[in-house]
């Protein structure tokens, strides 16, 4: 099993479902100074909490992190048409393309992801999400032919990216030159990985950062207890009821990442279009796995894999998860409600 397995950029409009709780336990404990940085980043928000910095030390912090964040911006957007993978996905030419360190690190990772779910994870999938009215395209009239879609699909796979090193750098190929890369399903992952690595650097080891729904977490919060997550349970926008918490987790040492169904469709021709697009076939996934929640060490990985496992459907993310190991929470829609599974590497960190 890869090591990718084992250890934004754009508004997206997926449904991110996790939420940080608040102590499960109320008996008198120490506490800490605890600040808490809100901003923007990638076409949506973070939220950051650090545990053992003042005010002043909490500012100088907010700084450095809005610093990184942009550069992941400038480095992995398609919406900023400057920015490295923007430039990329302009050139038409054939020739070895140069990207810094940290794209050439989330193109690779996103190849690895893609290969280990035989495609169900495609970077290179944009066009066909434009075409389904998903990307800065408008929405179509009518529902693509096949002849669109057939047409659309030749200029993208996997197969036509790669990453190369040397001792000057990295870089980039793209073998067809309509070939887009959309980093969107990963990226944000990183930009939480880049943000909780700085801070161990700094030496705060407490800490929980989160950009739109993807967590990473460390140590422990203010009062001394471990971080707990609260999986949403899916609901459409316009319900606001407050029984929304699914499963409250301790993950520990982690990141928790989310991918969700039921927000981000439309109707169209009688049928219930979703922004999630199958790359092997082309069209919006119809099955009826409404969330995927994953823990790993890697924010990345566990935003790719969300995405990917989402794609696969049940059977096969279920089935998937347990053959490498991996702690997944889906949730199925049913005429009954939502149906839980879970792998047995998931089950460690239910709280009791």
């Amino acid at each position: 099993m890869s090591s990718y397995i084992t250890k934004w950029l754009a508004p997206l409009g997926l449904a991110f479902l996790l939420v940080a709780c608040k102590p499960a336990d109320n008996s008198q404990t120490h506490t800490h100074a605890e600040q808490h940085l809100t901003g923007n980043t990638m076409g949506t928000y973070y939220s950051i909490k650090i545990v053992g910095v003042d005010a002043a030390q909490a500012q100088d912090l907010q700084n450095q992190i809005d610093l990184r964040l942009d550069a992941v911006n400038q480095q992995m957007s398609t919406y900023l048409a400057d920015s490295e993978l923007s430039r990329f996905n302009q050139s038409r030419e054939p020739d070895p393309f140069a990207v810094s360190a940290d794209t050439a690190k989330v193109v690779t990772a996103a190849l690895q992801l893609g290969k280990q779910t035989q495609g169900a994870l495609d970077v290179t999938v944009g066009p066909l999400v434009n075409l389904w009215g998903f990307g800065p395209d408008a929405r179509p009239e009518q529902v693509p032919t096949q002849q669109q879609l057939d047409l659309t699909r030749a200029y993208t796979g996997l197969e036509h990216l790669r990453v190369t090193y040397d001792v000057h750098g990295q870089y980039l190929y793209k073998a067809i030159p309509e070939l887009y890369v959309d980093l969107s399903s990963i990226a944000k992952g990183f930009g939480v990985d880049a943000v909780s690595e700085y801070l161990a650097e700094q030496g705060l080891s407490n800490h929980l950062v989160e950009i739109g729904g993807e967590v990473r977490i460390s140590g422990y919060n203010g009062h001394d207890k471990p971080w707990t997550i609260a999986v949403e349970k899916p609901h459409s926008e316009a319900d606001r009821s407050d029984e929304l918490v699914q499963q409250v987790v301790l993950p520990g040492n982690n990141s928790v990442a989310t991918s969700g169904d039921y927000r981000n469709y439309y109707e169209l021709d009688g049928q219930r279009i979703s922004h999630t697009i199958d790359p092997k076939t082309g069209h919006p996934i119809t099955h009826n796995l409404a969330s995927v929640t994953v823990i790993h060490p890697s924010c990345m990985i566990a935003d790719g894999l969300a995405t990917a496992l989402t794609v696969m459907g049940t059977e096969r993310a279920l089935a998937f998860a347990e053959q490498h190991e991996l702690a997944v929470y889906l949730l199925t829609k049913t005429e009954d409600g939502f149906r839980v599974d879970m792998t047995p590497a998931f089950k460690k960190y239910l709280r009791g």
